[in-house]
Formats: structure tokens, sequence, C-alpha cells
């Protein structure tokens, strides 16, 4: 599809590179989410219809009137294998953007997945699929489509700005975007965190059932005195 008589539909821009989306796919969101500032994260109303639902991609973001499809359509004209659509739908629950048809579209043209702040359709067959869908729960009614809106710009998806190209990670804890600049540095402290739980856990596992850090962040909140009681 030609976009140049269309100036709201952008197909230029830069995605987080394919090798930093293989390594992020490797981490929890969750694991992405601490090391990111506990920040990043989509409302916990947005999650996968089945929980070993996982996704990792660059962002091709559209924003959307609630209860019109008309963009995703455009969206998934334009999109590039290994993208993950995301989908500002204004939380809106009257009716669902997206079915079987549109999911199987997707998958055949090499998406990574689906994100929207919004309900689906045919949530069994898109269960049985596989492919990962994160929403905003379901509604049988279809979508208009007639309603313009925007492809690839900047948008806010249940509490969180989202630029085309960040890194979108998704699993059953739910979804974390992540700054395209800065998506090398959160893989490598990702790595680090997840090899200091794993660290935590054997502890645990040989009977120190207590934290190192605990008894200074006691201090440091004023739960107790210097002092020992």
């Amino acid at each position: 599809m030609s976009t140049s008589n269309y100036p709201e539909i952008r197909t230029d821009f830069e995605r987080v590179p394919p090798e930093l989306v293989a390594a992020a796919r490797e981490l929890p969101a969750a694991i992405l989410a601490d090391v990111y500032g506990r920040r990043g994260t989509l409302h916990g109303r947005v999650a996968p219809l089945s929980p070993t639902m996982k996704v990792a991609g660059p962002a091709l973001t559209v924003e959307i009137r609630p209860g019109d499809n008309l963009m995703i359509h455009a969206a998934l004209a334009i999109a590039k294998p290994g993208d993950v659509l995301i989908v500002d739908g204004k939380a809106d629950q009257t009716c669902a953007l997206i079915g079987e048809i549109m999911t199987t579209q997707a998958q055949k043209a090499g998406l990574a997945g689906m994100v929207l702040d919004a309900a689906v359709r045919d949530v069994e067959a898109l269960r049985s699929n596989g492919f990962p869908i994160f929403s905003f729960g379901a509604n049988p009614a279809g979508p208009t489509k007639f309603v313009p809106g925007r492809v690839n710009w900047p948008i806010s998806v249940a509490g969180v700005a989202v630029n085309p190209g960040d890194l979108v990670v998704g699993d059953a804890d739910g979804v974390v975007v992540i700054e395209r600049k800065r998506v090398a540095e959160m893989i490598e402290a990702g790595r680090k965190k997840v090899a200091d739980e794993q660290s935590r856990i054997r502890a645990i596992h040989q009977g120190n059932l207590i934290p190192g850090w605990l008894e200074s962040a006691l201090k440091a909140a004023g739960v107790r005195s210097g002092s020992a009681a």
C-alpha cells in the first residue's frame, strides 16, 4: 500500500535491532520492568489471552478512535515481520477491534504479536492459534471502519508512552515498553538481575531465609532505631 497520500500513516522509523529483540525475549517482563526503574508497564487490564503467550519486538504504534479499527487495517498493510502492533484503543470494551481474520493476517505477515488497550473477539480461536495477543478483555460486537487515526506516531497505551520502534515485551505478568535507545542497557542490567535472583533463590533453599538488605532497609525507613531492642 502506497502511503504517500496519507500523512497520518508513517512507514519510516528506526526499530530496535533484531539481535536485541532476541536477547530481550529471553528475559521476563518483570525483570525488564524492575531494571527500567519500575516504569514502562502497561496497566494490568492489558493481559495475554493465554498465560503461555509471550511477545517481544519493535512497536508499530496505532492510535484509533474508540470502537473503530480502520487504522489497524492500515497498520497491518505496512507492518514488517517481527513488529509488535500496539494499539491505543482508549480502554474501550464496547466492541472488539480484532478477531480471527485479522489475527490470521498478522500471523501470516510475520508479526511477533499484537497488544491492544481494547477488547477482542473469537477468543477460543485466538487462544488455540497461539499467536500472542494481549488485550483488555473481549466483546462479541464488531467495530466500525471509517474513523481516521494515526499509524507510527507517538501514542499513550494503558498509561505508558510508546514511540514507534520501542521495545515491547509481554508475558503472563503483562506488558512492558522500553525506550529504543535504552534497550541494550536494560538487557545487560536484566541479565545481571536474573543472576542475582537465582543466587538468592539458591540461598533460600540452603536455609538463608532473611535477605541481607532487610535490616538496613528497616532502619532507613525509620521502622527501628540503630540500637538493638
